[in-house]
């Protein structure tokens, strides 16, 4: 039998999902210079790029760029998109296996973590990710509602994601207006009430997880004060020792900007962005079901065996009222059918990618890259060498990859397969299609694009497209 991976074999990948680690990997396998591949790529929605489109914030257009890249990758001839299809549904990942010699899945992290406190389910509490997929158009999140009447919010944590939620919400209408952000979403949060929104962190200052643009572009919004508490924005003790040891710039610069805020005051602008520190939610208050205030415990930091510092409660709470509640503290992998789940973790098993099952046995051809791999960390730029292990570790199983019947190791069968599985799938010409109608209605309104928040509409508009291009053949 000839080896995989030559031109009388091709190698023939299946990638799951569309987002940065999932291109990055893509891009790894056709950058081997003796390895004749064919990669398709799955994804359960009409739309590639995952948290590109579905997760940056619409006032971040140069990360968003990162798209010609994959469309780039996308350009390979090699390489096919099959939108619209989900994995465990339309077609289930032993069916995979049976035209693919390698499948490779790239979901990410698709729900957020729970607090576990009292009063978490009261109406008005939510998961950040729910908020942050409803102002980006993700069909998923498109029709849920957020009591934006309330004039006081609360942000748990102190995460990019956090500060990405605090930063929409208090931006004003003209700085959301020339952006991509969904257009029901502009009018919902033209018309908001919130005026105060409180960011609330367990550890201190030095410790916060968001980074310095971030911050700087907090204190840059037109219409919102950010205000720090003078003591919250000192450095105990602990915290002085630790980073003068680790030497980290970006934790010094946060820092740095905090105690500036603290000593700046307010500016008397009309809304204000409360950062708050040392502080951990113990429960929601609530009447007639709803969020009425949050309360919180004081922490001190303590010494952690890994050398890090933790916080620990003081015991001394208080309250802050607010009507609504942002949980922003960290995302969570999902289960997928058919693959070995890493409950605590939220992960799939693997080993340098390759998957594992429960007794920690290499499942052959089966792999995983980007946050479903790892958990949820890091940037954009962050999953390209996670998928450059994933894919080498990959290559190196190629001469001990279980063989595929021949007939189902073509493009054609795979293709045939999907036709009869979900007719309605989606081409990356297709979505070039979509593309062109969301920027043509953007620029008629002086922004980037308007997005489609649901599939229906993204299916019809592509059949319509489809319809009044002229006929080659005519």
């Amino acid at each position: 039998m000839p080896q995989i991976g030559t031109a009388s074999h091709p190698l023939r990948v299946a990638i799951i999902g569309s987002g940065p680690s999932g291109f990055y990997a893509a891009e790894h396998y056709f950058k081997q210079p003796d390895l004749v591949v064919s990669i398709d790529m799955y994804d359960r929605l009409p739309t590639p790029y995952g948290l590109v489109r579905g997760g940056v914030a619409p006032d971040h257009p140069k990360i968003k760029s990162v798209t010609k890249v994959y469309d780039k990758i996308a350009a390979h001839p090699a390489f096919r998109f099959f939108g619209n299809v989900e994995i465990g549904k339309h077609i289930s990942h032993a069916t995979l296996k049976e035209y693919y010699h390698q499948v490779v899945y790239a979901v990410g992290a698709q729900s957020d973590r729970k607090m576990g406190i009292p009063g978490e389910d009261l109406i008005g509490s939510h998961a950040a990710t729910e908020f942050v997929g409803w102002y980006n158009a993700h069909p998923d999140y498109r029709d849920l509602e957020f009591d934006l009447s309330q004039r006081a919010v609360a942000v748990i944590g102190n995460g990019n994601v956090a500060m990405d939620v605090a930063r929409i919400l208090a931006s004003s209408d003209e700085e959301l207006r020339t952006t991509d952000i969904a257009d029901y979403a502009l009018e919902a949060l033209r018309n908001s009430n919130i005026t105060d929104i409180y960011m609330l962190g367990r550890r201190g200052p030095a410790q916060a997880a968001f980074t310095n643009p971030e911050l700087k572009e907090m204190g840059e919004l037109r219409e919102a004060d950010v205000i720090v508490a003078y003591e919250e924005a000192q450095l105990d003790d602990l915290s002085r020792e630790w980073l003068a040891k680790e030497k980290n710039p970006v934790a010094e610069k946060n820092v740095r900007m905090l105690q500036d805020f603290a000593a700046r005051g307010p500016q008397g602008k009309r809304k204000r962005v409360h950062m708050r520190f040392l502080v951990s939610p113990t429960e929601l208050l609530g009447e007639n079901g709803r969020v009425t205030a949050i309360r919180v415990v004081k922490n001190v930091l303590q010494p952690a065996p890994d050398g890090s510092l933790r916080p620990k409660a003081t015991g001394q709470t208080y309250d802050i009222p607010v009507g609504l509640v942002f949980r922003s503290i960290g995302y969570k992998g999902v289960e997928l059918p058919g693959l070995p789940f890493d409950e605590k973790n939220g992960i799939i098993p693997n080993t340098l990618g390759r998957v594992t099952d429960s007794a920690g046995a290499v499942l052959p051809g089966v792999y995983v890259t980007g946050w479903i791999k790892r958990g949820p960390s890091g940037i954009i730029g962050t999953n390209k060498p996670d998928s450059v292990e994933t894919v080498n570790a990959a290559l190196a199983d190629l001469p001990n990859l279980p063989e595929i019947a021949p007939e189902k190791a073509t493009p054609e069968a795979a293709e045939a397969l999907v036709r009869s599985s979900q007719p309605a799938y989606v081409t990356f010409a297709d979505w070039g299609l979509l593309d062109a109608a969301e920027v043509e209605a953007g620029a008629a309104q002086g922004r980037p694009r308007i997005k489609f928040s649901r599939i229906a509409e993204m299916l019809e508009t592509i059949q319509a497209r489809k319809a009044s291009e002229p006929n080659p053949t005519a």
